[in-house]
């Protein structure tokens, strides 16, 4: 059975009342129930943090056990050396995830330092982001 983790970053524990019109009206809890329906054979765990170094630890821990990483590091995508850094050090393979399309945003949402470590990003296609990041790695 592979072991994913979805990490996702600062506010998006609001999903489902924030901005509706860009991040939809769905909770991610209720989304993650679809999602862990939808792939009985995969163990996906979870996780959410508003705080940038409890990002970083997780991917240290998983970084060397789980068979891959969906990262939503939200707006320390584009702010945070270190998250980059922690991609970058970890074995596991880390998909970069964005439910908006980051580059029809502000411009300073145009740059990640996250990208040039990951094995791949997927962006601009809501909730379903995730589940694209899962079928990368079936």
């Amino acid at each position: 059975m592979k072991k994913l983790i979805i990490i996702n970053g600062p506010n998006l524990n609001l999903l489902g009342k924030r901005e509706p019109n860009i991040y939809g009206s769905l909770t991610f809890t209720e989304f993650l129930e679809e999602i862990t329906a939808k792939y009985p054979d995969i163990d996906i765990a979870y996780f959410q943090s508003n705080i940038e170094g409890e990002l970083i630890d997780k991917l240290h821990e998983v970084g060397f056990s789980y068979d891959g990483v969906i990262l939503n590091a939200a707006a320390y995508t584009h702010t945070s050396v270190g998250i980059g850094d922690a991609v970058s050090a970890i074995e596991t393979p880390v998909i970069e995830v964005h439910i908006s399309n980051t580059y029809s945003r502000e411009e300073f949402r145009h740059r990640s330092y996250i990208s040039a470590n990951a094995k791949g990003v997927i962006l601009g296609f809501g909730l379903q982001s995730y589940e694209l990041a899962i079928q990368s790695f079936l």
